[in-house]
């Protein structure tokens, strides 16, 4: 790296005084936390009055190699603003995860994903090179060969517990203006997972998957083009999802295709009424996105509206929101379960390449199969009945370990500590805590993502 360049030497002095910040907090009594204008986290944190770390600087794009490959970014720079970057370049970040306002940094912390997971793996497998901030002020390159690849590898999935990432060198991939999706419908769970296993094996750049009902399965498979005979827009009075069902094929341009999620925040805007016609030109285009809705359900839940009308209407009432990864073999058995026992319709799924040798993340292993399915799922349940709370969520838990999956820590958890030591290797984990955060500065993993710590 030429640390003369300009962007280095700026980003060099914004690493530094991170890392004062950091100084200045490690002898406060209060756990160190990371403040945040925007999260895409689905779990209430603890609202303690504890002063956060403000890494908001920590936003800039600092050097590509287009022939090698990869972009060096800060990490609190938005996946919105970095493909803003890269594609007038010619090029994309290898995956790109559904939402503008995840961060590469949060992105590589917990686990992202998107269509071309498939072939690249998550956002961590693209992963080079990661200079993380540690609770006590240090500052350690890690990369997957050097003294601190211990943290490269474990650093994936620990969300913020061992440190923060100041700066990531990941996967970039060259792009076309265009792409060309078409869409095929399956009838039968089994013939869709298999037609979904034939596509990951052949020449497509992108390949994910809807579930509109039993019968009703929608493969998804897209193509890098030069040209098209049309474009799509569904960034303001058309929506993404709908069409899948009364199209064949499509073409968008290649920065609509990354964003094709966010309008809608999938399907999610309905929940707002933001899917009606009327409601959508209120709106107007620029409020369209998963920016607005998130500020709307922090709202929600700050003022509990919606959980105190279902209250006053005798209705038991539990948010499931979750991404799960399940072995292909197992993935028709999985859907099963989610149409029986939870009933949340549509479900996005998105194929994932399991681990490659020599690249093993311990807190996130997707070692039992070379094809692992993402079931995305994300509603409210609403029932007469009264369970305990998080009925529905351990019920998903416990099958996604019965079926030898693993769950992303993104949203709401119910494990027991034994489960949790089972699944994210909490023996790896403890012995990283032990040497990246001896004195106990940041949460621990388990406090956080199951304690809300």
């Amino acid at each position: 790296m030429d640390t003369a360049r300009p962007e280095i030497l700026a980003h060099a002095e914004r690493a530094a005084q991170a890392a004062a910040q950091m100084r200045a907090r490690a002898s406060a009594p209060e756990p160190i936390a990371l403040h945040k204008s925007t999260s895409n986290l689905f779990r209430d944190r603890r609202e303690d009055g504890r002063r956060r770390l403000d890494l908001g600087d920590m936003r800039h794009v600092i050097g590509a190699d287009a022939q090698a490959g990869w972009v060096d970014v800060e990490g609190m720079i938005t996946y919105e603003d970095l493909v803003a970057w890269t594609l007038p370049r010619g090029r994309m970040p290898a995956v790109v995860p559904q939402l503008k306002t995840i961060t590469v940094g949060g992105a590589c912390a917990g686990v992202g994903i998107e269509a071309t997971s498939f072939r690249h793996g998550l956002v961590h497998d693209t992963l080079q090179e990661i200079e993380v901030l540690l609770p006590q002020g240090d500052i350690v390159v890690c990369t997957p060969g050097n003294e601190h690849s211990d943290l490269f590898f474990g650093f994936p999935n620990s969300y913020g517990t061992l440190g923060y990432a100041l700066r990531l060198r990941i996967g970039t991939l060259e792009v076309q203006p265009m792409v060309h999706v078409e869409y095929q419908a399956c009838a039968d769970g089994e013939a869709f997972f298999e037609a979904l296993a034939v596509q990951c094996r052949g020449d497509a750049d992108f390949v994910d998957a809807v579930v509109f009902g039993e019968h009703e399965h929608v493969l998804s498979v897209g193509r890098f083009t030069r040209e098209a005979p049309w474009r799509s827009d569904y960034s303001f009075k058309h929506i993404y999802y709908q069409s899948l069902r009364s199209r064949q094929q499509d073409y968008l341009s290649t920065q609509d295709y990354l964003w094709r999620w966010d309008t809608d925040w999938f399907w999610c805007s309905k929940n707002f009424g933001a899917q009606h016609p009327l409601v959508r030109r209120l709106l107007g285009r620029e409020r369209l996105n998963s920016r607005t809705y998130t500020r709307w359900m922090r709202l929600n839940a700050r003022w509990q509206l919606t959980q105190r009308l279902a209250s006053w209407r005798g209705r038991y009432r539990e948010s499931v929101i979750q991404d799960v990864d399940i072995p292909l073999e197992r993935a028709a058995e999985f859907l099963a379960f989610l149409q029986r026992e939870i009933g949340i319709l549509p479900i996005w799924v998105c194929p994932v390449r399991g681990e490659v040798a020599g690249r093993q993340f311990p807190l996130y292993r997707l070692a039992a199969a070379p094809l692992y399915i993402n079931f995305g799922f994300w509603d409210v349940i609403e029932s007469p009945l009264s369970f305990e709370p998080g009925h529905f969520n351990r019920l998903i838990e416990k099958e996604v370990m019965r079926l030898g999956g693993i769950k992303s820590l993104y949203s709401e958890s119910f494990f027991t500590p034994g489960e949790f030591a089972q699944a994210y290797d909490l023996a790896e984990y403890e012995r990283l805590k032990a040497r990246y955060d001896p004195r106990g500065r940041a949460p621990h993993l388990y406090d956080k993502c199951v304690l809300r710590a």
